[in-house]
């Protein structure tokens, strides 16, 4: 232990009774973590032989697109309704946002973003089809629309301000990539897209609030003071230059993944009050959980993806732009469904080599 985790060792000297002890602050989470990516190891081998030809993919994306609306739309009856708690799930905790069954309105949203590109891809295929071999989706056109109305409102209700910027940035995205950059001009789904924009974004998201995400976006007059109802008077800064200046303890073999709650408590300089599980920035919690072995460890495992430039299709280079924004400033890419859906669509996405 004075090797692997020195610091660790002072802690456990702090206490009576205690003869052994893992180098992880939280060695059930950390087994637990060691499952999950263990998960998303046979989801990176196998996703290849499940969606091996480009329908399996789009039949992947309808289902997401799918289940992407059902969440919207049971997200907003609970959000009229002023989200009450139902069954196992707390929606109290966000009484004035959108969060449907996730517990955290910006991971909703990020979800909800997976299930708008796919929406997109979708309609976009649909129009390169009918374009291309005259066969025209005009019922699935009408569903997937559909959804991308209660999606946009999902997102847009949820009031996340990661949410609804990587919303922006998704669209901006696809009209510049249409106008710029595709050969074969598709005007219809141009047109959709600005749909999308003018209507379900604009009109329907002043409906439904539009003017409250404007007030969470003075981030540095409100949000960046405090986190309000997670952890009272602590600036999002304070715990990111907290996780920031506890890597040099744990420098080697990290604090253990999900050890980030019991550090928290352990060293912080008063947590009579406060609480916080998450340090609001993955890229510093992943550094600290691992240390700089683990964490070296893991970008060289993907190393090999990002040189690869056959990987960087459209839909990819968004979602990289999403990487670094939630890797900078948020948490999200510790909630496995969020790490699942980042895999799936990397590999999903992959150039076809002509």
């Amino acid at each position: 232990m004075n090797f692997f985790s020195p610091e660790k060792l002072k802690l456990i000297n702090l206490l009576d009774n205690i003869s052994f002890s893992s180098i992880s602050l939280s060695p059930s989470n950390s087994f637990f973590q060691i499952l999950n990516f263990s998960s998303l190891l046979i989801i990176v081998l196998i996703s290849k032989m499940v969606f091996y030809t480009q329908r399996h993919k789009y039949r992947f994306y309808f289902y997401l697109s799918l289940i992407g609306f059902i969440t919207s739309v049971i997200a907003l009856l609970f959000y009229l309704n002023g989200n009450p708690d139902f069954l196992i799930f707390k929606n109290s905790y966000y009484k004035n946002a959108s969060t449907g069954f996730f517990i955290n309105r910006t991971v909703f949203s990020v979800f909800l973003l997976f299930s708008l590109i796919s929406s997109l891809e979708l309609l976009k295929n649909y129009e390169e089809v009918k374009n291309s071999k005259k066969k025209d989706y005009f019922f699935p056109k009408v569903y997937i629309r559909l959804f991308t109305i209660f999606i946009s409102i999902g997102i847009v209700t949820s009031f996340s301000r990661i949410g609804n910027f990587l919303l922006f940035i998704t669209m901006l995205f696809y009209l510049l990539n249409e106008i710029l950059y595709v050969k074969r001009k598709n005007y219809t789904f141009k047109i959709i897209l600005l749909f999308i924009v003018l209507f379900d974004i604009l009109i329907l998201g002043i409906y439904f609030g539009t003017s409250e995400i404007i007030n969470r976006f003075y981030f540095l007059k409100e949000e960046f003071n405090s986190i309000p109802g997670e952890i009272g008077g602590i600036s999002r800064f304070d715990l990111i230059k907290f996780s920031i200046n506890e890597i040099s303890n744990f420098i080697f073999f990290g604090y253990g993944a999900g050890g980030f709650e019991n550090l928290f408590k352990l060293k912080f300089i008063d947590t009579s009050i406060q609480f916080a599980n998450h340090s609001h920035s993955d890229l510093f919690e992943f550094v600290g959980e691992f240390g700089l072995i683990g964490f070296l460890l893991i970008i060289f495992s993907f190393i090999k993806f990002f040189l690869n430039k056959q990987n960087y299709s459209f839909v990819n280079i968004l979602i990289i732009t999403y990487l670094i924004i939630i890797l900078s400033f948020d948490f999200s890419l510790h909630i496995p469904i969020i790490q699942t859906l980042f895999v799936m669509f990397f590999i999903l996405n992959k150039k076809l080599v002509s």
